[in-house]
């Protein structure tokens, strides 16, 4: 109430002191062309009464308005105090406007914490409490009082009990605009209430060099950092926490490492000098996916200082260099990846994932960022991969995900999908009654029932045992197997049933599901020991592998 009392006296004073100017101006005004009204009166008159002399043409022309240094000096400054007083009152009208819409705000954020906890609230009441009373469950914004005064009145108190989140990212980047290598920065700023619903954003450039010095990553991030405090507080929050994915930077904050380089130790200080301006303002330590909001704000400002527009065949757009084949490419034709959001050109992208898929040593791609370690994500790409190599990619990554004594492959040759066991179990379970101890499953993908055991079609009333000597030809190709296997003395891994060949080194064979056994006998290892008393290695091979390198 006392801060609107005095914006109307401000206001008031404004008016009054810019209607007492333009009155001074008027009066002066007049009383100039007065004078020169008279003045000229003057002259005409003596002039009547000396006929004798002839009325110089110059004397015939109507006399100049007065031109004197005081008179100009006091135009200017009337003019320059009335520009003055109408910027301050512009200046007044935006902070008014700008203080109505931060109230509305808090209104809204406060009207929000009201619903998430009576949320919160309706979803602890038990089942049988709310089928009897839930109807009657209610909770108006504002209280028991309906007056809008009341309801503001509370805001306050219900705002600065929260602790809002306020996350901030530096980046720093070697980025190509056409020919030219650039050294391009920008900052990210999320501000989150405390379920990390997002209130306010903010993306901006940053000075990548400063008084002809490099901008270090550490020193981009404590701008970032600075910036975020600054705007919680334009927002009137009191209660914040800040998160830090670079661990160094934590370790200045908190106080436990001094800060090296001048510029960071002023940094630093700026930042606690904030911290004080709030009520409760300490750091979390958290990972780079944690501040995901701040990432990709801070990312889009780097990007916006290496685009720029170009014609094309529709009108008008935007382009941007691709680091990889150094082509300018339209920004939508542009990749980006999940995590780092590094940008490249779908061909370049396509051949990258292509050749690291086809390459077979691993069975994920990553960003071809010289260092960057992001994972491509596989639902990302299939716009850019045909729908066969996608299809194989997504396989390879599913069977990367299943551990290898949880795999099981449906056996009916027309389908073979990849399945894990645990899942499996509980998907049959759903419509196969005792299924964990017959051994029956039901495929995922085709529905079909088979045995998990010998991996053949259900055998309902016989064991595995009775089913085998009734069809001992059923299989052919395993038999072919096992044969093949008898012949090249292939040892098999009775947890996983993956067959082993020994090609060089001792006989402790450490399966790909971790069991340990003897090859010569298949005896288990326990605590890196033998049951067995078979020998550990053969001398001839060792040999033998020796000379072959």
């Amino acid at each position: 109430m006392a801060d609107t009392m005095d914006d109307d006296c401000i206001q008031d004073l404004i008016t009054q002191q810019r209607s007492d100017l333009l009155s001074a101006k008027t009066l002066f005004s007049d009383l100039d062309f007065a004078f020169q009204l008279q003045l000229q009166e003057a002259m005409n008159a003596s002039l009547a009464s000396k006929p004798s002399i002839q009325p110089s043409p110059s004397l015939n022309t109507p006399l100049p308005v007065l031109d004197s240094e005081e008179t100009g000096t006091l135009d200017l400054a009337t003019t320059l105090m009335l520009e003055d007083i109408a910027r301050f009152a512009m200046e007044f009208k935006d902070r008014e406007q700008c203080q109505t819409e931060m109230r509305k705000m808090k209104e809204e954020l406060d009207r929000r914490i009201h619903d998430q906890k009576f949320a919160d609230y309706i979803r602890n009441v038990p089942e049988n409490e709310w089928r009897k009373y839930g109807d009657n469950y209610e909770k108006p914004y504002g209280g028991s009082s309906s007056s809008s005064s009341s309801s503001s009145s509370s805001s306050p108190s219900r705002v600065d009990s929260e602790c809002f989140r306020v996350y901030s990212k530096g980046l720093i980047s070697e980025e190509r605009i056409r020919d030219m290598a650039v050294r391009v920065a920008g900052i990210g700023i999320a501000v989150c209430d405390p379920k990390d619903n997002l209130l306010f954003e903010k993306m901006t450039p940053l000075e990548s060099m400063v008084d002809g010095k490099e901008t270090s990553s550490e020193c981009a991030e404590l701008e970032a950092l600075v910036e975020g405090l600054n705007i919680a507080l334009v927002l009137g929050l009191k209660n914040v926490t800040f998160f830090c994915a670079d661990y160094m930077l934590y370790q200045y904050l908190t106080g436990r490492v001094p800060p090296g380089a001048s510029s960071l130790a002023t940094l630093v200080n700026e930042v606690v000098l904030l911290q004080g301006k709030f009520t409760y303002c300490n750091p979390s330590l958290v990972t780079r996916n944690d501040i995901k909001f701040a990432f990709r704000l801070a990312r889009e400002a780097i990007v916006s200082q290496i685009t720029w527009p170009a014609e094309a065949d529709n009108g008008k757009c935007l382009k941007e260099t691709c680091t990889i084949c150094f082509e300018d490419v339209r920004v939508d034709h542009m990749f980006s990846v999940d995590g780092c959001l590094h940008r490249y050109c779908f061909s370049c992208m396509k051949q990258h994932v292509e050749v690291r898929l086809l390459d077979g040593n691993g069975m994920q791609a990553t960003c071809p960022h010289q260092g960057c370690t992001s994972e491509i994500n596989i639902e990302s790409c299939g716009k850019l991969l045909e729908p066969k190599v996608f299809e194989i990619m997504s396989q390879r990554i599913k069977e990367a995900s299943v551990p290898v004594q949880e795999k099981v492959y449906c056996p009916f040759s027309r389908c073979s999908a990849l399945m894990s066991k645990s899942e499996l179990l509980e998907y049959t379970k759903a419509s196969f009654i005792d299924a964990e101890r017959t051994g029956a499953r039901k495929c995922m993908k085709c529905n079909r029932i088979f045995c998990i055991n010998c991996k053949v079609s259900w055998h309902y009333n016989l064991t595995c045992y009775d089913y085998g000597k009734l069809n001992p030809n059923l299989r052919p190709g395993e038999q072919m197997l096992k044969s093949l296997a008898s012949r090249k003395h292939w040892r098999q891994c009775v947890m996983c049933n993956n067959m082993v060949e020994l090609a060089e080194g001792c006989y402790h064979i450490t399966c790909r599901c971790g069991y340990e056994f003897c090859y010569t006998c298949g005896a288990p290892w326990k605590k890196k020991k033998p049951t067995c008393n078979c020998p550990i290695w053969d001398e001839r091979n060792i040999i033998h592998n020796r000379r072959q390198r």
